[in-house]
């Protein structure tokens, strides 16, 4: 390595592009970046990775200003992006790289800098695309410190603004290491810390150095593997949520943080399943679930009022629940969304009879229908298409069975019943669906009992 390092601005996990309901899963393109920085020699590191305590503001705004180079993500309009690539841009006068992804819709005040574009497919990018995005940005990084020519527009525009400087300058070279502050040394000790790990430092000295403290990274990889753990073992959702409420500490703003905290919650069923129901609401409210365009955020809402129904049946969990799914499905136009307002249709057909109101129960049991319908002409060629995550295909064939079933096609049902199975997932998936089918044949045989009372 150089000594050199590069500073990644970027969320981290899952994100929703709110223009068009698309979600990005963002450590996929920080992989590719990091591959790309590390081929020209340079280190690399993003807030997440960075050891501290507290919150990341001080480091953060340390390593905008002494890294040797930044590369700032824009991809779903991240606003903390864009505020830290400005601030950067007051710092320095040069060599930060600006990247997004290729349906980025350029905002006026960023029209005239350049923007290096890759194409993301949702949860990864596309091998093809990938070596063509690293080739790209590894000669973009290149020229960027080898060239020291001003991008940032401040200093472009100003040109006798002089870049600050931090402390008082000395006469004399301060010592090697000296001058580092806390951001830049806790960097230096994680790539210090992963040489060590892979043999790449010599062993001069028998000294240990203290640990250092969990990164939000490393807490939250640990976290989604107690959620989704491989093999199909079963989760530990308890574990999860400590996980995440330290992952928390360090982002307390991240949504991608909050969304799966809310999920371990309610799933943990800690202290019980309507307590951990009524946390998880309670973790998703600074969401705004109410007013939100997220599909991940509604359908959270939608999955916890749905089971906060089941719990206590009341008819408002009900309606919050149908009102979530329907927004998220109509923005997002996806299975997901889609198949869980199906259902819940049905269940409100159903409480419609109950109460004497045959033309609304008919209303809702037609809708319930027609989206069944639409959610199988919008996964089925999903479908057709192979793909190598056993867990992100279990449901999306989970959601084709649950919409034969709704159907009444027995072909169908068989078919991806067959499929769903097979797949190698966390036992609390396979259980998830069978669940949902008995829930379902008991609601539609319900249904027909009532209608033909």
């Amino acid at each position: 390595m150089s000594g050199k390092t590069c500073f990644v601005v970027q969320g981290f996990g899952k994100k929703t592009d709110y223009t068009d309901g698309r979600v990005l899963d963002l450590d996929a393109s920080y992989a590719i970046i990091k591959e790309a920085v590390e081929a020209t020699g340079v280190e690399c590191i993003r807030a997440d990775e960075i050891p501290h305590t507290g919150m990341i503001d001080l480091p953060m705004y340390e390593m905008l200003l002494q890294a040797d180079l930044v590369i700032a993500d824009l991809s779903t309009y991240n606003v903390n992006a864009a505020f830290e690539l400005g601030v950067r841009y007051g710092l320095r006068p040069g060599a930060t790289i600006i990247v997004a992804e290729s349906q980025f819709k350029y905002p006026f005040d960023v029209g005239h800098i350049v923007i290096l574009n890759y194409k993301h497919l949702g949860e990864d990018i596309g091998v093809q695309e990938a070596r063509r995005f690293r080739l790209a940005l590894a000669e973009a990084i290149r020229n960027a410190l080898a060239r020291q020519e001003t991008d940032s527009p401040v200093y472009t525009l100003l040109p006798d603004l002089q870049p600050p400087q931090r402390g008082i300058a000395r006469p004399t070279p301060a010592p090697a290491g000296a001058g580092r502050t806390v951001a830049v040394e806790s960097a230096a000790r994680f790539f210090q810390d992963a040489s060590a790990i892979t043999g790449d430092v010599a062993s001069g000295s028998d000294e240990a150095a203290p640990a250092l403290p969990p990164t939000a990274k490393a807490l939250l990889d640990q976290a989604l593997a107690a959620i989704n753990p491989a093999d199909g073992r079963p989760s530990d959702f308890p574990r999860a949520v400590k996980l995440l409420r330290e992952v928390r500490k360090q982002r307390p703003n991240d949504s991608f943080v909050v969304q799966q905290l809310a999920l371990a919650t309610y799933k943990s069923k800690l202290p019980d399943a309507e307590a951990a129901l009524l946390e998880a609401c309670r973790i998703l409210e600074p969401l705004g679930p109410a007013t939100t365009n997220d599909p991940e955020t509604l359908g959270l809402w939608g999955a916890v009022h749905k089971r906060l129904w089941e719990q206590r049946s009341r008819p408002a969990d009900l309606e919050e629940a149908i009102a979530s799914y329907q927004r998220g499905f109509y923005l997002k136009q996806d299975w997901y969304n889609g198949i869980n307002l199906a259902f819940l249709l049905d269940l409100r057909a159903r409480e419609w009879l109950r109460a004497g109101e045959h033309d609304e129960a008919v209303a809702d049991s037609v809708q319930a229908r027609r989206i069944r319908r639409e959610v199988v002409r919008l996964a089925t060629p999903l479908a057709d298409i192979a793909d190598d995550d056993p867990q992100k295909r279990f449901w999306l064939v989970a959601t084709l069975w649950e919409a034969a079933l709704g159907l009444g096609d027995d072909a169908a049902l068989a078919r991806w019943d067959a499929e769903a199975g097979a797949l190698k997932v966390p036992q609390w998936m396979h259980d998830s669906r069978q669940e949902q089918g008995r829930k379902l044949r008991e609601l539609l045989a319900s249904y027909r009992s009532l209608q033909s009372a």
